[in-house]
């Protein structure tokens, strides 16, 4: 479980451009977020988080919330 500042802190490490969206690509890649968002609900990260990309495959924070939201894994 990860708290919405923990979480917030690890976009932020991730979207190294500071533009306010992170690849899906570097999601994937990043073992604490994997760690974050490993459902309960036996759906995988990757596709737990393609629901909520858009169409280039980037993800902003308020995406990145309810993936984890709907994991179960945000307090």
């Amino acid at each position: 479980m990860a708290t919405e500042q923990e979480l917030q802190s690890l976009f932020n490490t991730l979207d190294s451009d500071r533009d306010g969206k992170v690849s899906s690509n570097e999601l994937y890649l990043s073992p604490a977020l994997n760690a974050v968002i490993s459902a309960e609900t036996g759906t995988s990260p990757q596709v737990l988080l393609a629901m909520y990309h858009d169409e280039e495959g980037n993800i902003t924070f308020e995406d990145l919330k309810q993936a984890v939201e709907k994991a179960g894994n945000l307090e």
